[in-house]
């Protein structure tokens, strides 16, 4: 596999969503949180974009957003987390495995995904996943196999505060199984929203302390 081309194109699409304002929808606002979303250009289904602020910088912010060590204690959706390679410095493979989410209405999902670390001007730092297929980690019976269309975090310092950061969440997931397009839909906002809250949170715990 072309590690290296496969970064650079998940990381050209990531940018070229972030910087998109055109044709956005908002869906969910809530706790300073806005989700929006509008169609993909990957797949028959929507590109959900999540905004909200992040007490701390980028630079320590992104880190925490992919190795496994951080978003272990702050993820509150994943049952498992863990990096089972590097393909790089900045390039790592990923493999989570989701907890069942709306009483049990979706089930645990399991995705496998290359994430790939860029820095821009102006302090911005995003990661760049898309998922694949690994050798460490093949397709069972055990969990349904998830796939991420071109996904991200980016993250920027913001104007008014640079200490703290503006978080942009880009995601475009196929959760597999026979799940209704409509209930996909009603969830992943809800998802995006505590996806934020929950780094938002753990921010503030990791900087404490406790």
């Amino acid at each position: 596999m072309d590690y290296q081309k496969l970064a650079d194109d998940v990381s050209q699409k990531i940018l070229t969503y972030y910087q998109d304002s055109s044709g956005w929808k908002v869906v969910k606002s809530t706790k300073g949180i806005t989700v929006s979303w509008k169609p993909s250009n990957e797949y028959s289904g929507n590109v959900y974009r999540g905004e909200g602020i992040i007490e701390e910088v980028p630079e320590k912010v992104i880190p925490y957003m992919y190795l496994a060590e951080y978003r272990r204690k702050w993820d509150k959706a994943v049952k498992s987390y863990s990096l089972v390679d590097r393909i790089d410095q900045n390039t790592v493979v990923s493999h989570a495995i989701t907890h069942t989410y709306g009483f049990g209405i979706i089930s645990s999902r399991e995705f496998v995904d290359m994430v790939h670390i860029r820095k821009y001007d102006g302090g911005v730092i995003s990661t760049n996943s898309i998922s694949i297929e690994h050798e460490k980690c093949p397709i069972t019976s055990s969990h349904i196999r998830g796939f991420n269309n071109p996904c991200g975090y980016i993250c920027s310092p913001l104007p008014e505060n640079l200490a703290h950061s503006k978080l942009v969440v880009i995601i475009q997931p196929e959760l597999g199984g026979l799940l209704p397009r409509s209930v996909v839909e009603t969830a992943i906002p809800s998802n995006v929203v505590d996806l934020i809250t929950y780094v938002q949170e753990g921010i503030k715990e990791l900087n404490t302390g406790s």
